[in-house]
């Protein structure tokens, strides 16, 4: 099917476009408008408009290439140099690969690091057995071995049930109110 062999690409016939003329959302705009897939050209000075396509998902890229700059013409000034050129297909191919998935899971690699990157409810203060857990006398520290600061505001209000130094884990589940 014919359909299937095309791309559209979103342009503004500005050279050079300036960023505020530029309107990547219309990426978008043409996808779900004709249910094809979409993509950008850009005739911005630089990488970062063509980067950011790539990373607002547009499809194709179509970016100007010249050896010279300085040449005839108007897609000269807002066209790559071949280093340059190196540069944004390295950058787009490294955007690719940061996009990942929709779902919200951690990383294999974040499970090794957990306990040592989340926090733990703690004594901001020293806490009586009896005394009301307040804003001042807790705080949310690393490491995460401890209750989980989702559980705050259960605390807030409630009494405890042990004494606490200053920096120590809050109770077990027990604690929670």
């Amino acid at each position: 099917m014919l359909r299937q062999k095309v791309t559209l690409l979103h342009c503004t016939s500005e050279y050079p476009t300036p960023p505020e003329h530029v309107n990547l959302k219309a990426v978008d705009t043409l996808a779900q408008a004709f249910g094809l897939p979409a993509g950008y050209s850009d005739h911005t000075e630089g990488l970062a408009v063509p980067i950011a396509a790539a990373a607002r998902g547009a499809v194709l890229i179509e970016k100007h290439f010249t050896l010279d700059r300085s040449a005839k013409g108007p897609d000269h000034q807002v066209s790559l140099e071949p280093d340059e050129l190196k540069q944004m297909v390295a950058a787009v191919r490294s955007i690719e690969r940061a996009l990942g998935s929709p779902l919200k899971i951690p990383q294999p690699v974040e499970l090794q690091t957990r306990e040592v990157a989340r926090k733990s409810l703690v004594a901001a203060a020293p806490i009586a057995a009896g005394e009301l857990f307040s804003v001042e006398n807790l705080a949310c520290k690393r490491p995460g071995t401890g209750l989980s600061p989702m559980e705050y505001w259960r605390f807030l209000g409630t009494a405890s049930s042990q004494n606490y130094a200053i920096d120590d884990l809050l109770g077990d589940r027990r604690e929670l109110p």
